[in-house]
């Protein structure tokens, strides 16, 4: 038999993310919704890209919107955009008009049936907010818009700093 002692090792201190709960927790709650959302519209026949481009649209006014707009909007692809486009025009939901001030230019205007399923998507995402709201007072509810507006506000000018920076760099 041997006497050697066995001396364990100091565990090795490794990295945690978990400082970084509140983004972890902004994600998570935006991705749990959105899997809520897409269960109850996905009986209804629009898929959860479909019911985003469309609430998109619903955002930006009564002009319709350019592709490449709702494409950059949703950070997707122009092509992927494109195909979404397609489809939603083909089942009735929109429809892509020339611009008033450049025929070159198609808008994306939605359809009344379109409108139809907005106002579905209204009422899902009330039952939805009435009940991943409980027990949230509205005070608090209140306080949480005004944080995520807040916090929205500074990234939005955080990214504006970082593209003129880079477009200095460029000698743009």
């Amino acid at each position: 038999m041997s006497s050697r002692k066995i001396v364990a090792k100091p565990p090795v201190k490794r990295p945690s993310a978990k400082q970084f709960r509140f983004g972890y927790l902004v994600h998570d709650v935006s991705r749990i919704r959105r899997t809520l959302m897409d269960q109850k519209m996905r009986p209804l026949g629009i898929t959860r890209s479909q019911w985003s481009v469309l609430s998109a649209l619903s955002r930006g006014g009564n002009d319709g919107m350019m592709q490449v707009d709702i494409a950059r909007l949703m950070d997707v692809g122009k092509v992927t955009m494109g195909g979404l486009i397609d489809r939603l025009e083909a089942s009735g939901h929109v429809e892509r008009r020339p611009d008033a001030t450049d025929r070159r230019v198609k808008r994306v205007f939605i359809t009344e049936q379109g409108y139809e399923v907005i106002r579905l998507m209204i009422v899902v995402a009330k039952q939805i907010n009435e009940r991943i709201l409980e027990g949230v007072s509205p005070e608090h509810e209140k306080i949480v818009e005004d944080v995520l507006l807040r916090v929205k506000e500074n990234m939005r000018a955080v990214l504006a700093e970082d593209e003129a920076a880079e477009a200095d760099e460029h000698g743009g």
